[in-house]
Formats: structure tokens, C-alpha cells, sequence
């Protein structure tokens, strides 16, 4: 993953926790660089080991901690400098939904190593839409609701989110039903 993302993690921690939370997290992870650097590619294990190691230490589940980072992702990138290209993504929450695939795929040209997943919505109604995830990264599944939270807000709605299809030998996917008042 890019190093915005791990980024991310450490300014939700620190912002919450401190930096000598961080600190402990970084080197339970066996991260000893001070800085990410945001468009370098790190492993994904530097990730899954710091969402682990804040688990062990902040006393908090992985998914829930998932869950806050994928709602805290969507304020985060917009202030890092992409809120113009979320813009650009659609001026409806369903829109939007709908147009993952190409913001991901606008985010390559800046990041070449990018390996999102793909999204594909489907049955739309007037408060609600089904949103298919494809991912080869397991077990993020939690943070996507977060993200779901994230935009909603974005588009001031209240948002609620139900897994109805897990991915496995019936289907290549998870699938998300999401409502909105």
C-alpha cells in the first residue's frame, strides 16, 4: 500500500492517542523510519502489522479500528490535496458510489503501484444502492464501512451499512447494501 495510507493510520493515532502511542505501535511493527513517505509503495504486511499492533495496544479490535480509519480516510485524503479529484467523482453519494473505479483509476496516474479494489453498484433506489467490492487484500472488509460512513457524511447523509453476501464459493464478492435518510 501507498504511504498516504500508512500515513493516515499514524495521524488518526496520533491525533487521538499521541505520539507516544504512535510510537509504541511503529516499533511493534517494526517501522523505524520517523516519516511515510506518501507516494512510495510499502508492503501491505507494514499495514496489516500496524492495524494489528494498534489493536494489541489501543485494547480495540482490529474492526473496529478499521472501521474508524475508513471513515477518518475520507476527511484525510481531502485534506491532503485530493478533494478536487473526489469532487470530480460525483455530486451524489450514489454517483460517487458509482464512480470509484475511476477515481481509482485517476489515483494511478499518480501512483503506478496502485492496486485498489473495483467496485460495481447495482439495484438503486431513491435511499439506497447495493455496492459490490472485489479486493485480492483480505480481511478489509470493516474498513469499507467506515469509508461508506465517511462519504455519507461528505454528502451529509446518515448512513447504514449491511454486509448481504460475503465473498466465497457462491460469489467473487462482497456485497453492501447501504441506505441513507
Amino acid at each position: 500500500m501507498y504511504g498516504l495510507v500508512n500515513k493516515a493510520i499514524k495521524d488518526l493515532v496520533v491525533s487521538n492517542y499521541g505520539e507516544a502511542t504512535w510510537q509504541e505501535i511503529a516499533e511493534n511493527a517494526g517501522f523505524e523510519e520517523s516519516e511515510f513517505v506518501g507516494l512510495q509503495s510499502y508492503p501491505d504486511k507494514l499495514t496489516y502489522d500496524l492495524v494489528h499492533h494498534a489493536s494489541k495496544v489501543l485494547k480495540s479490535d482490529a474492526p473496529v479500528i478499521l472501521e474508524a480509519f475508513g471513515e477518518y480516510w475520507i476527511t484525510y485524503t481531502a485534506e491532503e490535496g485530493y478533494g478536487e479529484l473526489m469532487d470530480l467523482s460525483g455530486s451524489t453519494f450514489p454517483e460517487f458510489l458509482a464512480n470509484l473505479d475511476m477515481l481509482h483509476a485517476r489515483m494511478s496516474n499518480i501512483m503506478p503501484h496502485l492496486a485498489p479494489p473495483l467496485f460495481t453498484t447495482r439495484n438503486e433506489t431513491s435511499n439506497s444502492i447495493e455496492l459490490e467490492y472485489r479486493s485480492h487484500r483480505v480481511g478489509l472488509t470493516p474498513m469499507l464501512f467506515g469509508l461508506i460512513k465517511g462519504l455519507g457524511k461528505r454528502f451529509k447523509l446518515n448512513c447504514r451499512v449491511k454486509q448481504i453476501l460475503e465473498k466465497g464459493d457462491d460469489s467473487d464478492c462482497h456485497v453492501f447494501l447501504i441506505e441513507w435518510e
